[in-house]
């Protein structure tokens, strides 16, 4: 990577200043091209997900990061409250206050549902969908809720279990630390919360959209692709052998290899 790119990169960079709810959204913008991408994080996630795609995408397209309510640098609710539709409006926020007309969203994990609301929300906005080894409606609602265990004495070895099942072969020592420590961040309520909204948006539901959509996902996949072809009829879907739930910087190489050429095709 050159100093003149690194240089260009990091003056075209800039925060966002959106709110929701009267709530603070965390953004950062980097590159200037005429297309726009959002990168949207997961459960107890924020926007440092995706440090091995702004690079790579930002030589062509204007690269949209935020952290969604009650996660990195943004605001909680006070009333402790989560939904996909607060955090499908905290995107249209970011997605009015950097004036981008239309766009490409990339979800990973809970971030999937979190897009696929967006899509349903604000169609006029909405491009193409890439699902990261997002989560897809089940057949059935949970017998108990998951958050229970995300809270309490045992809450943090809880999420802390949950969180190293998501690792891989690849998964090298230093991602490991880098994953926990993001996702053991945000507060208990953040963690509670955003399970409780994630468990209500993927019990069976209308989820059939039209827009173009890639899926890409792990050597053990959180959705086959039957599931994705079943709900998106316009669309792809590729396995990365070899990795766990954080695929996008397991192997970010042969990750940012398949979404350029399905981001190229988009026309807007």
């Amino acid at each position: 990577m050159s100093v003149r790119y690194i240089i260009g990169l990091v003056l075209s960079l800039s925060l966002s200043a959106a709110t929701v709810d009267g709530l603070n959204i965390h953004s950062t913008t980097t590159g200037t091209g005429t297309k726009t991408v959002i990168l949207v994080h997961g459960w107890t996630c924020d926007e440092t997900t995706w440090t091995e795609q702004v690079p790579a995408l930002a030589k062509q397209y204007r690269v949209v990061t935020l952290d969604l309510p009650g996660h990195g640098k943004s605001d909680s609710p006070k009333d402790g409250k989560f939904s996909m539709d607060l955090f499908a409006r905290a995107i249209e926020a970011v997605r009015a206050d950097v004036k981008a007309d239309r766009v490409v969203l990339v979800g990973h994990s809970m971030g999937s549902p979190v897009v696929i609301r967006y899509a349903q929300l604000y169609p006029q906005h909405t491009v193409a969908l890439v699902l990261v080894d997002g989560l897809m409606p089940s057949l059935q609602t949970p017998p108990t809720k998951r958050s229970v265990a995300m809270a309490g004495a045992a809450g943090r070895t809880n999420r802390t279990s949950m969180i190293r099942s998501f690792f891989s072969v690849s998964t090298t020592p230093a991602l490991q630390t880098k994953i926990l420590d993001m996702m053991l961040a945000p507060s208990e309520a953040t963690a509670v919360g955003a399970m409780d909204a994630t468990d209500e948006a993927i019990t069976p539901a209308d989820w059939s959209i039209a827009v173009p959509t890639l899926g890409l996902y792990a050597s053990r996949p959180l959705a086959a692709r039957q599931t994705i072809q079943t709900h998106f009829p316009n669309s792809e879907y590729q396995q990365i052998p070899d990795t766990g739930h954080f695929l996008m910087l397991e192997k970010p190489a042969e990750f940012n290899a398949l979404l350029l050429p399905f981001l190229a095709k988009q026309k807007y």
